[in-house]
């Protein structure tokens, strides 16, 4: 990640790399929307469903290969993924708006 990453981002990927969904789920606003793979999850309880499940099913490695404001509320991080998963290696891009400090929408996609 970069110095210039906002502050909920950096908190998002290290809750990734520590595999703790309760940490992840916080980095969302309470009506916070993920949209992944054909899925829209809303509100925390769901995103936090949500990486426990795919944590329970996966196990994998993320290595952050770029990162890009997109403008004041919005930020573009690139990453490789590496694991156990259909296909074993995935490049996406995850797409976040922030607000107050919050991840208010993440897209993730390839």
């Amino acid at each position: 990640m970069t110095e210039t990453a906002p502050p909920a981002v950096e908190r998002y990927f290290r809750a990734t790399d520590a595999a703790d969904a309760a940490a992840l789920a916080e980095c969302f606003t309470t009506d916070g929307v993920v949209e992944d793979d054909g899925e829209t999850l809303r509100g925390r309880d769901e995103i936090l469903a949500w990486r426990a499940a795919l944590a329970s099913r996966f196990t994998y490695t993320t290595t952050v290969t770029g990162s890009r404001p997109i403008d004041a509320d919005s930020y573009r991080v690139e990453v490789t993924i590496e694991g156990d998963f259909p296909g074993g290696k995935a490049d996406l891009a995850f797409l976040f708006t922030l607000r107050d400090d919050l991840i208010a929408k993440l897209v993730i996609g390839g």
